[in-house]
């Protein structure tokens, strides 16, 4: 059978993302109707800038929701009359084409590209969210307490950043260290944070509210028992928690990484907000401590918080495609977009598309994150 043309295949890879462009429209739709009800989230669609990273981050996001649909093959299915083959080779079983062709092994480089954004963009945000969790609960009382804790955080911190990123993930991700504890240990105790983060968070609002506080305690303690059980011990009773092999230890190896950016930049922040007079009132009116901390220093931090959090996922996802290329990704089989890019770039001069789908997937998230930083940026220079 003959391969389809250019536009034919185009326009067949834009049938396929119709879920993405119907989600796209009703969010995005919707979203600049009430734009101005919708805060800081709503003024980006007064920038053009942020507008165009929000659709752009938002079609990845989308694509990752709806890969059953989109994707034409089973991601890992091999095929021998599609190996190593240009965009638009019709399989011949199957009399499906593959869009932007095959790779080594015969595998849908349309369909690989497609299932891989779930895992970058499940590890990501959520491994940036630990970090904040981390990075909040000790930069904030290191820049408001000062003095020894301070200093001594600050040390720690000051120490990871010093180490080389790519030996760091070396030495926590390599083969050696997945069999040892080290790699649950470190999960353990960043995934404690987030717990410790909301229990002082609803303690330091509603502690003279005692039946508020214990329900909102139990539900804190419950939650945060289930995830706890399922991603660090790999035992959720329900089953709907559960990591793939060496998904933990990038997971860890990304927190580790990120926290103490995130660190240097909440105690800065904390710094320069703990001399505003509104917080002066609050120490005045004999509020606690961790109440000013989260509740008058933490929501006037937001705009920059924000803003790196965009940028921060965007580095985090060059890093999970740079660790799959140097094979310290996911099993080799995994549509990783990294370990993708490994495995065909051998093989260029054959196929000179075969590294194209998964190197502008990478490049375009980034890009989008980047751009809906610079619109966050610019809106919150508003407030």
């Amino acid at each position: 059978m003959e391969p389809l043309g250019f536009f034919e295949i185009w326009a067949g890879v834009i049938v396929r993302f119709w879920p993405v462009w119907l989600g796209l429209a009703v969010i995005m739709g919707s979203s600049a109707v009430f734009k101005r009800r919708l805060g800081l989230y709503g003024r980006l669609y007064d920038s053009n800038v942020g507008m165009i990273g929000l659709g752009i981050v938002l079609f990845w996001i989308l694509t990752a929701i709806f890969p059953e649909i989109i994707a034409t093959f089973d991601p890992i299915e091999q095929f021998a009359s599609i190996k190593r083959k240009p965009p638009g080779t019709i399989e011949t079983s199957a009399g499906i084409p593959a869009y932007f062709g095959g790779d080594n092994l015969g595998r849908d480089l349309f369909s690989r590209m497609v299932h891989g954004s779930q895992f970058v963009l499940t590890v990501a945000p959520a491994a940036t969210l630990v970090a904040y969790m981390v990075g909040i609960s000790l930069g904030l009382p290191a820049g408001y307490f000062g003095r020894m804790m301070d200093a001594v955080l600050t040390f720690i911190a000051n120490l990871v950043l010093a180490f080389p990123v790519i030996l760091l993930f070396y030495l926590l991700v390599t083969p050696g260290v997945r069999e040892t504890a080290i790699p649950n240990v470190m999960s353990g105790v960043f995934f404690a944070f987030p717990i410790v983060f909301f229990v002082l968070l609803f303690y330091s609002r509603y502690a003279t509210r005692p039946q508020l506080l214990a329900v909102l305690l139990a539900a804190t303690g419950l939650i945060g028992a289930w995830l706890y059980a399922g991603l660090v011990f790999d035992s959720d009773p329900f089953g709907l928690i559960r990591l793939e092999p060496n998904e933990l230890n990038i997971f860890a190896a990304v927190v580790f990484a990120s926290s103490p950016g995130v660190f240097r930049i909440v105690r800065g922040l904390t710094m320069d907000i703990k001399t505003r007079d509104y917080v002066a009132a609050a120490q005045t009116r004999g509020e606690r401590a961790w109440y000013i901390m989260l509740w008058e220093i933490l929501p006037n931090a937001r705009g920059p918080l924000i803003v790196d959090a965009c940028l921060r996922i965007g580095y985090t996802t060059i890093l999970l495609g740079t660790l799959g290329f140097f094979g310290l990704g996911l099993a080799p089989e995994s549509p990783d977009w990294g370990s993708m890019i490994n495995q065909t770039r051998g093989f260029i001069r054959i196929a000179p598309t075969i590294v194209l789908p998964q190197t502008v997937a990478l490049a375009t998230l980034v890009l989008g994150l980047n751009l809906l930083a610079d619109g966050l940026r610019e809106q919150s220079l508003k407030d």
